[in-house]
């Protein structure tokens, strides 16, 4: 299946545990959704995509539609998007995704446990060789569809050749370039695929292989960088467990 289905399959299996820290994380994603284009999802396709993510997430409808209340009120701070990198034990890279109302908050947090790990926070860019920044999107398959085709129909977006299917959820993810996140997903709807959920993510170009007792420090400093509501996703180059032997 390639290089990204690979790592994001093993990192799904662990990403998310705690479903009250996904919706804080989602819920972060519709305020942004709702701040940029209003609150209407038929108005607005961000808000719509997002949506689709807290649908297959099973975010109650009373959470989604008490996220867009919130994102409306006067008094909400505004979440500004910040990534912060460097190298964990054992020179893993390490990008930390977050969404915060207060950066010198944010980076205080983050360097704190990348020092309790023996690790160097480093200036932001300083790893982007090392990741492959994609957007993605996750929607319903339909009857009959030819994926070679679709592909074929999106190559001017720079959509990926490799796809990922899930059978047991009835869905579909293809991967392109993030700056054709808006024309992607307005194909894939004016072709009549349901709840198009699109997202940013990061692969790493090339993986690391660690021992059992790196990766075990390693998922601990992964646990606490998520532990921060602030924090969206962390991503590494260290090779997913399943793959290695």
């Amino acid at each position: 299946m390639g290089r990204a289905f690979e790592y994001r399959k093993a990192a799904k299996l662990k990403r998310w545990g705690h479903m009250a820290k996904t919706f804080t994380r989602l819920g972060k994603q519709i305020a942004i959704a709702v701040k940029a284009g209003g609150p209407e999802p038929e108005n607005n396709p961000t808000l719509r995509s997002v949506i689709a993510t807290c649908k297959r997430e099973n975010m109650p409808k009373d959470n989604i539609d008490r996220a867009i209340k919130n994102a409306m009120g006067k008094d909400q701070s505004d979440y500004k998007g910040m990534t912060y990198e460097g190298y964990g034990p054992h020179g893993i890279a390490v990008f930390v995704d977050t969404l915060t109302d207060n950066t010198t908050r944010t980076v205080a947090d983050v360097r704190s446990v990348f020092n309790k790990f023996g690790g160097n926070l480093g200036t932001m860019g300083s790893l982007a060789f090392l990741f492959d920044h994609k957007c993605m999107f996750t929607f319903k398959k339909k009857d009959g569809i030819d994926m070679e085709e679709l592909i074929l129909d999106l190559i001017d977006y720079d959509v990926d050749d490799e796809f990922e299917e899930d059978e047991e959820e009835g869905t579909i993810t293809i991967y392109g370039d993030p700056k054709s996140y808006a024309a992607i997903q307005k194909h894939l709807e004016e072709c009549g695929f349901e709840d198009v959920g699109g997202e940013f993510t990061y692969i790493p170009n090339d993986t690391k292989e660690v021992t059992p007792e790196q990766r075990e420090t390693l998922d601990k400093m992964i646990e606490r960088l998520e532990e921060f509501d602030d924090v969206q996703t962390v991503y590494t180059n260290m090779k997913p467990e399943e793959s290695e032997g």
